[in-house]
């Protein structure tokens, strides 16, 4: 099972990585631009077909992928039939959606694995089912001291198998709101309505006051059973538009502390410190964390498939924010020379002077070298972290 869970996430990292590049032919194509190449993995070529004017085709090293669309650079020596066609010559706007397709359609598969999670595999939640009413308040939840205040619900004749339908008459879909409710009413009576065995009854029961992390909150005393819930589509729609929001955040606040997270990652790699699950992580450990999950015996293949989906969908909205950092060779340093071109495209017909030349990439070469090399050895120090102290779930 756990090489079954790793072969599932280079699947799903490479799927990953065919989507982006198709994002950027796809609409290359519709502006109207020449696209050569279309292949996943880079070195020796394994296999290929050609289509039109495209080869589509797998090489030999499953480090990601690319597609080729010709002049993006002024100096790429082209054909009389692809200069009119060539990537520097389109508009600005035409650039930055070629540019930025690869992010966006990270965005939009991430956005549809929550949907499939949600609607289709389910989440594990609290449901409004009572598992057990115990007898007492208890701080040990073992047994009930002398001092132990009464369980509310005990005490109301809340049984376990009762479904908790409303609570003073408002009913609640999920059972974490009505927890909040619960919650917000200290020492109140609440009425309960509960479907015991298709017997619809109503139950007062008033909560008592109870210290969580220095706040008091109110509480009525039972554990509810744990179970899958699959939402409707609308309702799938929403909870991934939410989630995918939070994605959204973390990822970028992630990249913003990056840096200063990098003297903790030598000091997990190379000293005595525990990896911290919540630091840095390479493909190799979330692979490896992917491994863990399926063959983890006290997951049900739902909970398996669930953990899988949600760390799928993470790590496309993580890539594509990153994909979009203004720094070259990434997308959004691509993006952010179109704009500097666009500005001075604008500035040249504010002063009715002739359009310059599209900035030269190329001359920005050892802006590259420095940037993918500081990319290839975080990759490294990553890959040797994973390997020598890796995160456990």
């Amino acid at each position: 099972m756990s090489f079954i869970g790793a072969l599932a996430f280079v699947v799903a990292l490479l799927f990953s990585v065919m989507i982006h590049e198709f994002g950027h032919f796809i609409f290359a194509k519709k502006f109207g631009m020449k696209v050569t190449e279309f292949f996943l993995g880079f070195g020796k070529r394994l296999w290929s077909f050609r289509r039109g004017e495209t080869e589509f085709g797998i090489k030999a090293i499953p480090a990601g992928g690319y597609c080729r669309i010709v002049g993006m650079s002024p100096r790429e020596t082209l054909t009389e039939d692809e200069k009119p066609r060539a990537f520097y010559i389109a508009s600005v706007p035409k650039r930055l959606i070629v540019l930025g397709a690869g992010s966006f359609f990270h965005f939009v598969l991430g956005f549809i694995i929550l949907i499939v999670l949600f609607a289709g595999v389910g989440t594990t939640v609290v449901t409004n089912t009572v598992g057990f009413v115990p007898q007492c308040i208890s701080a040990t939840a073992t047994k009930c001291a002398p001092s132990d205040p009464a369980s509310p619900a005990f005490v109301a004749g809340v049984k376990a198998g009762d479904q908790i339908i409303a609570i003073d008459g408002v009913k609640y879909k999920k059972w974490a709101d009505a927890v909040t409710k619960i919650r917000s009413s200290i020492n109140k009576e609440l009425a309960l309505t509960i479907d015991r065995s298709g017997t619809t009854l109503t139950i007062p029961v008033t909560t008592i006051s109870k210290s969580l992390d220095g706040k008091e909150i109110g509480i009525i005393g039972v554990n509810n059973k744990i179970g899958n819930q699959q939402q409707d589509i609308g309702q799938a729609i929403g909870s991934s538009t939410s989630l995918t929001g939070q994605l959204l955040k973390s990822s970028v606040t992630s990249l913003i502390s990056l840096p200063a997270k990098i003297p903790a990652l030598f000091r997990e790699t190379f000293g005595n410190e525990k990896r911290d699950p919540q630091g840095l992580v390479g493909v190799v450990g979330v692979a490896r964390v992917s491994a863990q999950t399926a063959s983890d015996s006290r997951l049900a293949t739902r909970e398996k498939l669930a953990t899988f989906l949600l760390i799928v969908a993470s790590l496309n909205i993580f890539v594509g924010v990153f994909n979009l950092l203004p720094l070259l060779p990434l997308d959004g340093g691509h993006m952010a020379i179109a704009i500097v071109d666009g500005f001075r495209r604008w500035w040249a017909r504010m002063k009715k002077r002739p359009a310059p030349a599209p900035i030269d990439v190329e001359r920005l070469t050892p802006v590259t070298i420095v940037v993918f090399g500081l990319l290839a050895v975080l990759s490294l120090l990553l890959l040797a972290a994973d390997i020598v102290n890796p995160v456990h779930i």
